[in-house]
């Protein structure tokens, strides 16, 4: 089992065990967290859905991301996941929900805003949405993209209660 998928199994077991549901909300991952949790055997249980809003329109028409927000901040930025996982909680059934919003590369960067910057957002119901950043290495698209599912599942373990996650 991968690094990955036992991350996966295990937030999966967390939300049944509280009996909360999980969406996401997935910009430069563009579904790669919620496949990660539906590639288990009974997700069914807890998964609700998954928002991959890779476009500002999408953000905006899906989760309820302000053009406002988007405009002075960008996409890639702590306001724009803050909305992603608030949004992706209102829009469903869900009592967790794991935003990703980031600059995968190769190009696309910036001084501002880096390739592998990639912000997260974890909203849990009655709490207040948190957000955090990493900035990931340079080694290419795709391990930008696995290393930001991996630390949004281990975001998500931190949220419902579960110890021994520290990030990279």
């Amino acid at each position: 089992m991968s690094d990955v998928s036992a991350l996966a199994s295990t937030l999966l077991d967390a939300c049944l065990a509280q009996g909360t549901m999980i969406a996401t909300a997935e910009s430069c991952t563009g579904g790669m967290i919620i496949a990660a949790l539906t590639d288990i055997a009974g997700s069914s249980a807890v998964v609700d859905r998954g928002f991959i809003t890779y476009s500002n329109d999408a953000k905006m028409d899906m989760l309820g991301v302000s053009e406002a927000t988007l405009k002075a901040h960008g996409a890639v930025s702590r306001e724009t996941a803050l909305e992603m996982a608030a949004g992706a909680l209102a829009h469903s059934r869900a009592g967790l929900a794991l935003a990703v919003t980031g600059v995968a590369g190769p190009g696309g960067g910036s001084a501002e805003k880096p390739v592998g910057l990639v912000w997260f957002a974890v909203a849990r119901k009655g709490m207040p949405v948190e957000a955090e950043f990493r900035i990931f290495d340079e080694k290419g698209r795709d391990f930008i993209r696995r290393e930001t599912v991996r630390t949004a599942l281990g975001l998500g373990l931190r949220a419902v209660g579960q110890a021994g996650f520290t990030g990279p």
